[in-house]
């Protein structure tokens, strides 16, 4: 029984010395939640940090947002005002244009009326010359007439 009793010894003796006795399992406990707080302290500084570095950030991308704004927006009045500008300009081309072709119309209205009224004036005499040969013929012929029937009778 000797050796059945020093295996057992030595076999409780190799289990124990795997074992942990409880004031260093309560001290590894206390240091694992030692360890846990200051990890956990860590994680809190870190997420502080990483917050107010994300709110700078987004303060200042809101801030260039806002100068984007500005800038778009003095680009569309300036945009918009150039654009008044070319129509202002073109109307007055346009009314300057009309204007010239108006003058041109009325000139060649006036020319048109002027050529009618040389004509007018061409037919007029036209109309004199030939009444004016008609009745130097008629009374030619009714001379002639008047002679023949004279010298006939």
């Amino acid at each position: 029984m000797t050796a059945i009793e020093s295996v057992m010894d030595e076999s409780i003796r190799n289990m124990s010395a795997g074992f942990v006795t409880k004031a260093a399992q309560e001290k590894q406990h206390y240091t694992q939640q030692v360890d846990f707080a200051q990890l956990k302290s860590e994680v809190q500084l870190v997420e502080k940090n990483d917050i107010s570095l994300m709110k700078a950030e987004n303060d200042r991308l809101a801030a260039d947002l806002e100068k984007l704004k500005a800038r778009l927006r003095e680009e569309i009045t300036r945009t918009q005002a150039g654009v008044r500008l070319d129509l202002n300009l073109e109307k007055g081309r346009i009314r300057d244009e009309t204007s010239v072709q108006e003058l041109k119309l009325r000139e060649v209205e006036t020319r048109i009326e002027s050529e009618m009224a040389g004509l007018r004036t061409a037919i007029e005499t036209a109309k004199q010359n030939t009444l004016q040969y008609l009745v130097t013929v008629a009374t030619g012929c009714a001379a002639l007439l008047m002679a023949y029937l004279r010298f006939r009778y």
